[in-house]
């Protein structure tokens, strides 16, 4: 109905989704480290935050940058974490069917460690490229941002054993 009462025809339903536990126990900020759309490198710049009240272990999460293969296989590389490199485990999965602005994924998990509450894991710096080096194109990536600074990121979803703890898997 408008100001004055008068009723409308309905219109189509509309669906919507709600980030999971937004001001919860952890979030995901990223910042977007290569911002050339077209090259031969996904570069994210992660960090996990601790929202709650007790310490975070590290190694119960797992964090999700989704994004378009463009064809090929993909390569990892750690180039720079506060926790160590040699501290995370990182993998691509590829989706069994592919969604909007993905049809794979770059999982990072810790082996260990924890965040103090308020605290954050501090940076960890990636570099995702095909293994034959051909140009990858960002534009369709679900989870790519083109923010330079550290930011809340509901696009790259964090796991609690398993569970989704933070942001929202694309559909």
């Amino acid at each position: 109905m408008d100001a004055a009462g008068n009723a409308s025809a309905q219109t189509a339903a509309v669906t919507g989704r709600t980030a999971a536990n937004p001001t919860g126990v952890v979030r995901v900020q990223y910042r977007n480290n290569s911002v050339p759309t077209n090259d031969q490198e996904i570069k994210p710049g992660l960090q996990v935050v601790n929202g709650g009240s007790t310490a975070l272990a590290l190694n119960t999460v797992a964090v999700r940058y989704y994004f378009t293969r463009d064809g090929g296989s993909y390569a990892i590389w750690c180039d720079w974490a506060v926790v160590g490199c040699g501290n995370l485990a990182t993998r691509v999965v590829n989706l069994p069917s592919a969604v909007n602005g993905a049809d794979a994924y770059i999982e990072v998990t810790f082996t260990g460690g924890s965040v103090a509450p308020g605290g954050n894991s501090g940076e960890v710096q990636l570099r995702v490229s095909r293994t034959d080096w051909q140009p990858v194109n960002e534009t369709n990536d679900y989870s790519r941002g083109a923010g330079t600074s550290f930011a809340d990121a509901t696009t790259v979803p964090a796991f609690i054993g398993g569970s989704l703890a933070w942001g929202v898997v694309p559909a």
